[in-house]
């Protein structure tokens, strides 16, 4: 039996979790990024876990048989930098965020320490792709293989 995911919705309270964010550029950076992604996506944002602000969700399954759900887009507010997550990977975007503006990444997550320093119309971009990618279910397709 697989082992159930950590990273669950929660019916906490969203505008009370960003509320309570200590960094007041991250609070700022989460307060734009819920108003932002509530655009984007059409949904209301969930909180996955303590400290994921979550949107939609989409179902993968791995060839090695784990699978779950998780929220389709998302960011969390943490210390060093705000994190989205972009679940059908960075590389997708490399076009788009060469004009982001600063920022790193990982391989499924964009890093950035101050949305006033970024072209929020390239990252609407990117938001709006990864969203559509997630829910038409390429990614779930793409992560099951060619037996799924």
């Amino acid at each position: 039996m697989a082992d159930e995911p950590k990273t669950r919705p929660t019916d906490a309270d969203v505008e009370a979790f960003v509320s309570a964010v200590p960094h007041p550029v991250r609070r700022r950076d989460a307060r734009t990024l819920v108003s932002l992604l509530t655009r984007v996506t059409g949904e209301h944002p969930t909180l996955w876990g303590p400290s994921i602000v979550g949107f939609g969700t989409y179902h993968y399954r791995y060839a090695s048989g784990r699978e779950g759900d998780m929220a389709a887009v998302g960011f969390s507010p943490r210390r060093a930098a705000t994190t989205i997550y972009l679940m059908d990977g960075v590389d997708a975007h490399a076009d788009l965020l060469e004009r982001l503006g600063p920022h790193t990444t990982g391989k499924g997550c964009l890093y950035v320490k101050d949305l006033d320093d970024v072209d929020l119309g390239v990252l609407e971009a990117v938001l709006r792709a990864s969203w559509s990618t997630l829910t038409a279910g390429d990614v779930g397709r793409r992560l099951s293989g060619p037996s799924a």
